[in-house]
């Protein structure tokens, strides 16, 4: 079967993958280019699982300015070594997660940064809410656990969909560039400051 070089291009552009592992993806995707996708996601997936545990302790601060100086933001972003940290692809990603932080705005990198005080604050809410418009308690439950995951998605960096493709969350990108590098890359702490909004540092 003939996989043609800009079929073989595209996917390495958009999987960070090697050349011979996009062209033996296609290959055993019979040119489906979406199934061949499919499959070097699942496999970064499995790749990034493993790297997890190790740690990241080299790295780089990315540096975002945007509007003419009312935005602008700092990531850091860590890795196993200088050389990977060094890489395109890893400085790619660290400059697309900046870009993703000064557009969706978010609060926290990573579920566990929420402080249990502000998921407190968002259930009673949402519970006062609920129960005004007369909501049964099993009801109540429902909406409780609903409206909570919805302000994690909108608040949690990892979980916001990519700014550049909605169908993957910035976790997923991540484990794409996990598996592109070859080492864990982790999203350590950001800070985001816009002219009269104030500023945001999380970590």
């Amino acid at each position: 079967m003939m996989i043609s070089v800009e079929l073989v291009k595209q996917l390495r552009e958009e999987t960070g993958a090697g050349v011979l592992e996009c062209r033996k993806t296609l290959e055993q995707a019979n040119a489906d280019y979406g199934r061949a996708l499919g499959l070097l996601r699942e496999r970064g997936l499995k790749a990034a699982a493993k790297k997890a545990d190790r740690p990241a302790l080299q790295g780089s601060v990315e540096v975002y300015s945007h509007g003419n100086g009312r935005l602008g933001v700092l990531v850091e972003i860590n890795t196993e070594t200088d050389f990977a940290a060094r890489s395109s692809v890893f400085r790619s990603f660290a400059h697309e997660i900046a870009l993703q932080i000064a557009a969706s705005a978010p609060l926290y990198v990573r579920d566990e940064d929420i402080p249990a005080a502000v998921l407190e604050q968002e259930a009673r809410e949402a519970e006062a809410q609920a129960r005004a418009a007369g909501k049964p308690t099993a009801v109540i439950e429902k909406i409780l656990a609903g409206t909570l995951e919805k302000y994690k998605d909108r608040a949690v960096l990892l979980r916001q969909a990519y700014i550049r493709d909605e169908s993957l969350t910035v976790a997923q990108l991540l484990q794409q560039t996990v598996a592109a590098v070859g080492e864990n890359v982790v999203i350590r702490r950001f800070l985001r400051w816009e002219l009269d909004g104030g500023i945001e540092n999380r970590e």
